[in-house]
């Protein structure tokens, strides 16, 4: 395993005499840190100085990353070969942007061509729906797009489609389903009317329980509405999956049925089919271009060097927080309210991904994986949590996201939200000793309280402007950010095992509330839970 390697225990060392050093006394000693520490990619500025880190640090994680193989290993990934080994399969996402008259042969097949083959399609759709030509079952134009799905199918196309509200069509709203609770389906349902609205079902296999659910719901609520006549489902449904015969079942025209390959994880396929809702609502040209974004990180990753390497120098900084410095979770902070839903896709990516216990050849992780992801806009969480990353017991790394310019400048605050990105950014790094609290004239009493004690680590991230192609680019940073991270510890980031057993059992336990008299086998606790729930649940 990687800790068992010289490298892993000269990063310790060096871990070890980074934390002696304050961020204070490295930018007083070093006025060149900021332009020395920063990384440029296309436009997207990474500064990455007021990290606990040195020159000798940065060698000491390139060492690390090469005694683990990082660069043949992205390699591997780019060319095809079957990383995710636990399901034995190829791990392109990267294969979703490439741009149009690439090849990539991978098992025999072109998987460039296959891509743009679903790309073309999608684009087509899209254009009638945006144009008006393709029409509901009585002759409505569309206005609204309830895509139905649950986690890959929907934190990514949700997350894009609030990130660029600037740049969706006028007239056509998106809203996105996902949870099995019948209140988020009947709230995407509210207020619409069926003749105008198509419905996205986005399941690889066509049975995910919660997906199919609302699926099934939506069609009833459809067809009630529109006289019961079936062949409404054709002009109101389409589908993002590979079950041609369940898709057909359900009344889906399967011309309208969106493909997408077991080589990309849900997680991962934002960029393809799955983000069919997000190129009705912004069109296929900034679709092209958000894919474009993608591939301006994905070329940096795979060529740049290590050290120069933006993903993979977050990656192996989070790695030395996480592993040599004990830290457990990880602040991503966007000083945007466009990007609201961004943390949470990203506790997926990462959470899912390298929330691992067991190494690749099957042995028992026997270093800390994986870390908490979690954040909000800024401002909202400095009235909120900013007080225990300013102050708490446990320093919180975090990832502050700004840009230069607005996407909405009929509204002016954006001098005061940069100011605080950056305030908060100084603060964090640079705190406030006990002798500049007394300096102000403050009470003996008072001075521990307000003194801040700095040192604490983050990332700043700077694009002009949130479109279409910065979004590309940031989701395919974290990506490989994760993947680098995977890596390292020696997981495979592109499985998922530990989102199945509680379905299963869920699969088990669904008949057991319906009829009561079906004997219960479980432990006592949730057989008393059922029995409970029997007795007062309203049927």
């Amino acid at each position: 395993m990687i800790d068992s390697t010289a490298e892993w225990n000269a990063l310790r060392a060096e871990a070890d005499g980074q934390l002696a050093k304050t961020l204070r006394e490295r930018f007083a000693s070093n006025p060149g840190r900021a332009s020395e520490l920063s990384i440029e990619v296309d436009g997207l500025h990474g500064d990455l100085s007021k990290h606990l880190i040195e020159s000798s640090t940065v060698e000491a994680l390139v060492a690390l990353a090469n005694a683990a193989g990082l660069k043949d290993k992205i390699e591997a990934m780019y060319s095809g070969e079957h990383i995710n080994s636990t399901e034995d399969r190829a791990v392109l996402h990267t294969a979703l942007r490439l741009p149009k008259g690439s090849s990539l042969t991978v098992d025999g097949q072109d998987a460039a061509a296959d891509v743009h083959a679903v790309l073309d399609h999608m684009a087509s759709f899209s254009n009638d729906v945006r144009s008006g030509a393709w029409k509901g079952h009585t002759g409505e134009r569309i206005k609204t797009v309830v895509n139905i799905g649950i986690g890959g199918s929907d934190l990514g196309p949700f997350m894009a489609y609030r990130a660029l509200e600037a740049f969706r069509h006028e007239s056509i709203e998106c809203r996105f389903v996902s949870n099995v609770d019948g209140t988020h389906l009947h709230q995407a349902l509210t207020g619409i009317d069926p003749a105008s609205t198509l419905f996205i079902v986005a399941s690889k296999t066509f049975t995910t329980l919660e997906t199919l659910s609302n699926a099934r719901s939506a069609r009833a609520w459809l067809l009630d509405r529109l006289g019961g006549d079936e062949a409404a489902i054709a002009k109101h449904f389409v589908a993002l999956s590979t079950n041609a015969e369940g898709v057909a079942a359900f009344g889906i025209d399967t011309a309208n049925m969106f493909e997408f390959w077991d080589w990309v994880g849900g997680r991962y396929s934002m960029d393809a089919a799955i983000g069919l809702s997000v190129m009705i609502a912004i069109g296929a040209e900034n679709f092209a271009d958000m894919l474009a974004g993608f591939h301006s990180m994905d070329t940096h990753f795979r060529t740049a060097p290590l050290d120069q390497n933006l993903p993979a120098m977050l990656g192996l900084i989070g790695v030395l927080y996480r592993n040599f410095f004990d830290w457990p979770t990880h602040g991503v902070l966007p000083y945007c309210q466009l990007l609201d839903r961004f943390p949470a896709y990203l506790q997926q990516l990462d959470m899912e991904s390298n929330g691992k216990q067991t190494t690749l050849d099957g042995k028992a992780v026997v270093y800390d994986t994986g870390a908490v992801v979690w954040g909000e806009p800024g401002t909202n969480g400095q009235h909120a949590f900013y007080q225990l990353i300013h102050q708490g017991t446990t320093p919180v790394p975090v990832d502050f996201i700004g840009f230069y310019e607005p996407d909405f400048p009929e509204v002016d605050h954006h001098d005061a939200l940069i100011a605080n990105l950056f305030a908060q950014a100084e603060a964090l790094a640079m705190g406030k000793t006990g002798d500049e609290v007394r300096s102000e004239g403050v009470a003996d009493e008072l001075v521990a309280h307000k003194t801040f004690p700095g040192n604490r680590p983050s990332t700043m991230l700077m694009a002009p402007r949130l479109t279409p192609f910065v979004l590309g680019q940031l989701v395919s940073l974290y990506e490989h950010r994760t993947f680098t991270q995977g890596v390292i510890w020696g997981v495979n980031s592109f499985d998922q095992w530990g989102v199945e057993l509680g379905k299963v059992l869920a699969k088990a336990i669904i008949p057991e509330l319906e009829d009561g008299s079906i004997e219960l086998a479980h432990d006592s606790s949730t057989n008393a839970l059922i029995a409970n729930y029997r007795a007062h649940h309203n049927r």
